[in-house]
């Protein structure tokens, strides 16, 4: 039976229909976009195989499941292709392959008649297997294969229209940004392996609790890490680079910028989390930039215009919420919003997508009205705004409470200002709401020839609507009992002992009605005066709105640093290069010699007095310095 041990499937069966569509998806019908989707639905029904493995395993003494086999050994040095599965990889393993399946899928209309149609579900194809292969591997350097992998179908889908500017710069913004914290990663994993003599992450970690690890040793390795961590999930200062790759086709926005690929960071630290739990002070830095993330991102996505702008920077906010679990060690918290996340974000960009092909722009000042056009895509919609805005019986209401439960002991400071990110969410997700689906239409044209998706990409949104709605009830015991695990996510997911699920009314309280008031502040701006109330608003204060519309200026320093500091040091090391190295020290000791060479040729004119006197001239001047040194 398949099971655990067969958990190398998962990955491979997706990088199969990647090779295959590589060499002959010109020569398939549909360009081989039935591979990809196959390949991927394969994954998805065997990941239940292993998932009822685990289950059968599930008790005091299960750590996990390792399996694999040894690539290449030097002596004490050893290449490691292997698969870990426990219950953090298969929460993973959930948000990738049922995404992924409804990317797919949803794609087929989509991009239906792109000219590149068959190299974007091959490039689909390797992002699932590389992602898969990230979540599963057993040691830090495979998962750093797999974590290059990803980058590389992120930059070949940002720019997949590369033919716009747009696009192009955007897939380079991308690549550089994540490159610093790729470069972080890989110091941290050398660094690991140095000390522990192997990369198997799971003997990493014994090391690193049991103190075999020197404190400020052990840090350093972690911080380099937490860099990666901070550039794949688009962390401040990294930040910058996840807006722009909105450029790329909506689909690889749902499913790599949404959902799988930007959380790959929160999973780097969840699974690294008990060596961070070690060192004082990690947790409080990684709640800070998580924190200064949520609240910057969220205040930034109240002001934005570009519906996909929008959801990016909701995804902005919600990363850094996780980040602040993660700070916190509310590691149940933290990767149960992961999953939820996951759910509620696609279908937001898949929804946003929908919009997109019916009316062919971007920009929620354009649209108003689409209820009435488009019903299957706003009754879906309105569900994961819902979620996005943590109110109750929704998948974020759930999870985001159970975050704001483990950050508030001991992290009051903390739990207030989630708090207010709860309220700011409301605020940026009624509107982007209300702007889009309800009031006046604003651009006539557009409206007339608006129109309800076809069913290839309806199918994908209730699908993700029903998990959205559902999703959430899986931390209630009796929930989880139900389905065959041992109680709530609490029981399923934890770092040392299993949590059950008890409800805080206090938290919940509180949370949704900051959520909730939000969302109620939003309608009285929009709702009744439509777009003017709210410009007169903002007309209050015309330099903070300013500020915020241009996302605090923060990607005009950067580059205000490349082109003043980047580029003058550039001049600076061009000059030295030109004018001290190449053309004094190269070139200039060779027109020397050639110099020296023309003038002493002169005194080769082949009369015997004139060396003979060349011949008593050295030995006088011999003769002086030897009396010299002698006196």
């Amino acid at each position: 039976m398949v099971g655990m041990n067969a958990a190398w499937l998962l990955p491979a069966i997706p990088a199969g229909a990647f090779a295959l569509l590589l060499l002959v998806r010109n020569f398939l019908p549909r360009k081989g976009d039935w591979v990809a989707i196959g390949a991927v639905t394969a994954s998805f029904v065997l990941f239940f195989f292993v998932l009822h493995d685990l289950m059968t395993r599930l008790g005091p003494n299960f750590h996990g499941v390792s399996t694999g086999f040894t690539w290449l050994k030097i002596d004490n040095f050893v290449l490691r292709v292997g698969f870990f599965t426990d219950p953090i990889a298969i929460v993973m393993l959930a948000a990738v392959l049922v995404v992924s399946l409804m990317v797919h899928v949803y794609s087929t209309g989509y991009m239906h008649g792109d000219s590149r149609y068959g190299w974007f579900f091959t490039v689909l194809a390797l992002f699932t297997a590389a992602m898969s292969t990230l979540v599963l591997a057993d040691n830090l350097l495979l998962l750093y294969v797999a974590w290059e992998l990803v980058g590389i179908c992120s930059f070949l889908l940002i720019g997949f229209w590369w033919e716009r500017q747009s696009a192009a710069e955007a897939a380079k913004k991308a690549f550089v940004t994540t490159r610093v914290g790729d470069v972080g990663l890989l110091i941290g994993v050398i660094l690991l392996w140095k000390k522990v003599g192997t990369f198997d992450i799971q003997t990493v970690l014994h090391a690193a609790t049991s103190g075999q690890i020197g404190h400020t040793y052990l840090t350093v390795a972690l911080l380099f890490m937490l860099l990666g961590a901070m550039g794949k999930s688009a962390q401040f200062p990294f930040h910058v680079w996840l807006p722009d790759a909105m450029e790329g086709p909506t689909p690889v926005s749902a499913l790599i910028h949404a959902a799988t690929m930007v959380v790959a960071g929160i999973y780097l630290l969840a699974r690294m989390l008990p060596a961070y739990m070690v060192i004082t002070g990690l947790g409080t830095l990684i709640m800070v930039i998580g924190m200064i993330t949520a609240i910057g991102a969220a205040v930034i996505a109240c002001a934005q215009t570009d519906i996909k702008r929008i959801i990016a920077y909701s995804t902005l906010s919600n990363l850094g919420f996780m980040f602040v679990a993660m700070g916190a060690h509310a590691l149940t918290g933290g990767m149960f919003h992961l999953l939820t996340h996951a759910f509620f974000k696609a279908l937001l960009f898949l929804g946003a997508g929908s919009v997109i092909h019916a009316v062919e722009t971007q920009e929620v000042g354009d649209l108003g009205g689409l209820w009435r056009k488009m019903p299957i895509t706003m009754g879906t919609f309105v569900i994961a705004c819902l979620a996005n805005a943590g109110l109750p019986v929704f998948s974020g209401f759930f999870s985001k409470d159970l975050v704001l439960e483990g950050v508030m002991h001991g992290n009051t400071p903390y739990y207030v200002a989630l708090l207010a990110w709860v309220f700011l969410s409301g605020i940026y997700t009624a509107r982007l709401f209300m702007l889009t689906f309800f009031g006046p239409s604003r651009d006539h044209h557009r409206y007339e020839h608006a129109h309800e998706s076809p069913p290839n990409m309806t199918l994908p949104l209730v699908v993700l609507a029903v998990l959205t709605l559902l999703a959430g009830w899986l931390a209630l015991d009796s929930v989880g009992r139900a389905l065959g695990f041992p109680g709530g996510v609490g029981e399923f997911v934890f770092v040392h002992e299993p949590e059950a699920y008890r409800f805080s009314f206090t938290v919940a309280f509180a949370a949704t009605s900051a959520g909730l008031l939000g969302v109620l502040a939003t309608m009285y701006l929009y709702w009744g005066g439509g777009p003017e109330r709210a410009r007169r608003f903002a007309d209050y204060s015309p330099d903070v709105y300013a500020l915020i519309r241009n996302k605090f200026y923060v990607d005009e320093l950067y580059q205000a640093g490349i082109n003043y500091g980047v580029l003058g040091l550039s001049h600076a090391v061009a000059w030295f290069d030109r004018y001290v190295v190449n053309d004094t020290g190269v070139n200039g000791t060779a027109q020397l010699t050639g110099w020296l060479g023309y003038r002493l040729k002169f005194l080769q004119n082949g009369k015997l007095p004139t060396y003979a006197l060349a011949m008593i001239v050295g030995v006088l001047v011999m003769a002086i310095v030897a009396l010299s040194m002698h006196s």
